[in-house]
């Protein structure tokens, strides 16, 4: 197993080859995310808000094992970067351990909470049936997504993107091909509605699952896992957390932002708790195209940082950082020209298409400056600086749009809660780039 190429390829097409499958494997996962959300909206209005109730819940069982598997990402490249191969194993090893821990604790508090967490937003018995039914089988078989995505990042930890690329791609697009086929019941499947959404989802994990054990198998990581050994290796669980657990708080932010603007759009209308469900289902295709940018380019700081080559790794953070400049430019462009239309794929009423396309263009405006901070973030999770990624984070979920959200929709009503994403965007990556510069002087010695 030989990644010495992180430290001498030349830099933007290592960049681009270690993003490109990640890219591709966020726009079918993206892609997935909104075909999903089509479907269920065929089934009724009801469906669609009962998958934005739960969206937080899903986010926060996804933000748990994501950024967990940071943490396992980083320190596993660290150790390759400084030629420790032994601790590469145990910090690999460890991490699945804790993984199927974790999952343990999740499918037991998420099935309980489901319901509970419902009713708090609302009365309808039909959308809080939706959402049991959905959750209880989603949240049931958590743990083969927990795995799977702790395997994903060790994939990407020793530069095989493509199988993770590979194994995401088989996942998402069984869950696609079966999204209407057990959604509406086509040929020999019965029609199960929203059940059959869930039952879906869960087939897709077991995909990527099946593809990574068969890459394993085949001798393709290079990592050698065992759960003892990762029991040996239980006195790195510090280091592991020191950086998952910053990350996982970076995931689950927007579950807390969804949940805070779901109580202050509720007193509006339930259909501005639809739009911003419906934003949340598009604005993935356009953060998760940047995360895949990001998740290329952490091994590749945590690896030239353990080398000691500090110069690569400012000049792999530039290069992410014009990337995702067009990725988001992009995503500017589409929500100015053509919002009604993409709406319209999860409502055919009229007014919620012109309330949403209105929502588009407002937060659309702090897009391609969002990318600063989503760059730096994921640069000083490489770094080993979990907590100051997660004080971008926080700023960005919760400290900053959280009370202008509040304050503007008392003046403006629910357009005040979209000019809240904005502005925290700018104010965020203002301070992204001073905490990035204090690191890189830090370190620099």
């Amino acid at each position: 197993m030989d990644q010495t190429y992180m430290k001498t390829q030349k830099i933007l097409p290592l960049v681009m080859s270690m993003a490109i499958p990640m890219v591709l494997s966020m726009l079918i996962n993206s892609l997935y995310n909104i075909v999903d959300s089509f479907f269920i909206a065929k089934i009724s209005e009801d469906a669609m808000t009962a998958i934005s109730l739960v969206f937080p819940l899903h986010n926060f069982a996804g933000a748990v094992s994501i950024g967990f598997g940071v943490g396992a990402n980083a320190v596993t490249a660290f150790f390759l970067g400084e030629g420790n191969k032994k601790n590469a194993d145990g910090a690999a090893s460890l991490s699945l351990l804790l993984s199927l821990v974790h999952s343990l604790f999740l499918t037991t508090g998420l099935v309980i909470a489901t319901v509970p967490f419902l009713r708090s937003f609302t009365g309808s018995q039909t959308i809080i049936d939706y959402g049991r039914e959905y959750g209880s089988i989603v949240f049931g078989c958590l743990f083969i997504g927990q795995v799977g995505l702790i395997y994903e990042k060790l994939f990407q930890a020793v530069g095989h993107v493509r199988i993770a690329m590979f194994s995401m791609i088989a996942g998402c697009v069984t869950n696609i091909i079966l999204d209407p086929v057990m959604i509406f019941g086509i040929g020999f499947c019965p029609a199960m509605g929203i059940r059959g959404a869930a039952i879906a989802t869960v087939i897709g994990q077991v995909v990527t699952l099946v593809c990574y054990l068969v890459a394993c198998k085949k001798g393709m990581l290079g990592l050698r896992l065992s759960l003892r050994e990762g029991w040996q290796y239980r006195n790195m669980a510090g280091r592991l957390y020191s950086i998952g657990i910053p990350a996982i708080l970076n995931q689950a932010l927007p579950s807390l932002l969804i949940t805070v603007l779901n109580s202050i759009l509720v007193a509006f209308s339930e259909v501005d708790v639809l739009i911003l469900g419906v934003y949340y289902k598009l604005q993935t295709f356009i953060y998760l195209t940047a995360n895949g940018i990001v998740q290329g380019i952490r091994p590749l700081v945590a690896y030239n940082y353990g080398a000691g080559i500090l110069k690569r790794v400012r000049e792999i953070f530039r290069t992410a950082l014009y990337l995702a400049f067009i990725v988001m430019a992009v995503g500017t462009i589409l929500c100015l020209l053509i919002p009604q239309d993409l709406i319209g794929m999860f409502s055919e009423n009229e007014a919620t298409i012109r309330a949403g396309a209105a929502a588009l263009r407002i937060i659309c405006s702090g897009f391609i400056v969002s990318a600063v901070s989503v760059v730096v973030c994921g640069t000083l999770e490489g770094l080993g600086f979990g907590v100051m990624s997660f004080v971008i984070s926080l700023l960005r979920y919760a400290g900053i749009i959280l009370p202008a959200a509040w304050i503007l929709s008392r003046m403006f009503g629910a357009a005040g809660v979209w000019h809240g994403f904005w502005v925290s965007e700018f104010i965020t990556a203002a301070t992204a780039v001073i905490l990035y510069r204090a690191v890189m002087r830090k370190i620099d010695g």
